[in-house]
């Protein structure tokens, strides 16, 4: 029987990068039938037999990072160098996934209180067995593997389903990790279109789901997930904000507010897109920003848009944003396909679909407010809520807008500094999704507490939980309870 395949193409060229197979869903259910079988011997070789082969693993990419970017950069179109950036805050986050798992989900004594007082009682973190992960094609390597890693961390096999955009970078992952653990196929990858990702979402052996994509796919892919009661963990898209305070340094805060919005073709779920600048330093920062756009060039200092479909988004984005607002830099005209040269427009409505929407684009709207709190208040204003930025020299300052910013994460001084370090949980809000990856928490997503009382002695005359019971006991416990928690606090 002949398979089906579909090619994978550089954006940028046309060319085909590679010819992968269509995954049917029989074949789907063969791949998850395999990762069963892997999960039990994976879980059962325990966490030092994992780390050791998780930094195999982590030696192995690094051992073939030129090729695995060149890789990167062919099916996405973004430059090596980008692609390089992007590898290696993959390796960096598999390092500390393998190296803190069994400290974060190991087996540990919990209070057991005076209630509990003759019991023991123990708290671990289990893995759940098959996670099928659904990646995206922005950052083909880095964002799956944020899932992936802390996945087989936490002692499960992954079934991975890439993008139809970048299907030859997740195949790749998959036949390295391989190298690393030839016994049994724990990391696996299926290749093909929606019909194949709704088939590793709804079968019944998948535990869990991590997608990460546009807000739209996630409600099907939760919808497919939904017939099994499987959980998912859905990394949606933003609408990020960067604030900039009175007492900013312009300098560094235009420089980093660029590389957020155009860096990638501003295809980045946790990049900039809206700029609220303080009044009094507005025309200031402005003049430091169109200073630096205009040594930003398309297809040089960032790639073409990976996904065809994406152009007319951002087309409709911009000649929205032109008519309304006042254009700072590029335009209508800036849109060449496949590549989109910077664009900014300030004075832009907030009710307008270059500021509600997610456009995915080199493009950001700029406008002033009277303080940090209205900028504060507008940045909060959105659907979605995953990233945001905060410039100011006063710390406390800073810190006080970062917590109250609407986002699972927000980076200050910096910009999307905190998917740089690996300890730190990953994930939005509202439209932006739920659930985490990267940290503790991202290696508790993939796992299910397992909780375990042990009763060491009897409770003398406490025995409650018996129909043997009698009014004596029940007093003693009125007593106990009224001592311990019947004096208010004044």
């Amino acid at each position: 029987m002949t398979t089906l395949t579909f090619d994978s193409l550089n954006p940028a060229t046309g060319e085909i990068v590679g010819s992968h197979p269509k995954h049917t869903p029989d074949a789907v259910h063969e791949v998850v039938g395999r990762a069963e079988e892997a999960a039990r011997w994976w879980a059962a070789i325990g966490p030092d037999e994992r780390k050791r082969r998780l930094l195999d693993y982590k030696a192995i990419i690094t051992q073939n990072l030129k090729d695995l970017a060149r890789l990167v950069h062919e099916e996405t179109g973004k430059p090596v160098g980008d692609a390089t950036l992007e590898i290696v805050l993959a390796i960096t986050h598999l390092d500390w996934a393998a190296r803190n798992a069994y400290k974060v989900l190991r087996r540990r004594r919990v209070s057991t209180g005076m209630i509990g007082l003759n019991l023991a009682a123990t708290l671990e973190y289990l893995p759940l067995g098959v996670v099928g992960v659904i990646g995206p094609w922005n950052y083909p390597a880095f964002t799956p593997m944020g899932s992936i890693a802390y996945a087989l961390a936490a002692g499960n096999a992954v079934v991975f389903k890439p993008s139809e955009f970048t299907p030859g970078t997740g195949v790749r992952l998959a036949e390295l990790f391989a190298v690393a653990v030839p016994e049994q196929p724990v990391f696996q990858t299926v290749t093909g279109l929606g019909e194949t990702g709704a088939a590793l979402a709804g079968d019944p052996r998948v535990k869990k789901v991590a997608f990460t994509g546009s807000t739209a796919t996630a409600k099907r892919v939760m919808a497919a997930c939904a017939e099994n009661l499987t959980p998912i963990v859905a990394e949606c898209g933003g609408k990020d904000a960067f604030i900039v305070d009175a007492d900013a340094d312009l300098a560094k805060a235009a420089d980093a507010c660029l590389w957020g919005a155009m860096s990638n073709a501003g295809q980045t779920c946790a990049g900039v897109e809206r700029v609220y600048v303080v009044e009094e330093v507005y025309e200031s920062f402005m003049r430091e920003l169109s200073d630096r756009v205009t040594k930003v060039k398309a297809g040089e200092n960032y790639g073409p848009i990976t996904m065809p479909g994406q152009v007319d988004i951002i087309k409709r984005h911009i000649d929205d944003a032109a008519k309304s607002g006042k254009v700072v830099a590029g335009g209508p005209g800036s849109v060449r396909a496949p590549y989109v040269d910077p664009v900014i427009v300030e004075d832009v409505p907030e009710d307008s679909p270059a500021v509600r929407e997610e456009t995915f684009g080199p493009t950001i709207t700029v406008r002033r407010t009277r303080d940090a709190q209205e900028a504060l208040e507008l940045a909060n204003a959105s659907a979605y809520g995953l990233g945001g930025t905060v410039f100011s020299r006063n710390a406390r300052r800073a810190m006080q807008l970062a917590r109250a910013m609407r986002t699972g994460m927000t980076a200050i001084n910096s910009v999307i500094s905190f998917a740089g370090v690996p300890a730190l949980p990953f994930g939005g809000v509202g439209d932006s999704g739920f659930g985490r990856i990267h940290g503790a928490d991202g290696l508790r997503e993939f796992t299910r507490p397992k909780a375990i009382s042990r009763q060491r002695f009897a409770m003398p005359g406490m025995n409650l939980t018996s129909f043997a019971r009698g009014p004596a006991e029940l007093e003693r416990l009125i007593r106990l309870v009224t001592f311990l928690h019947g004096r208010r606090k004044r």
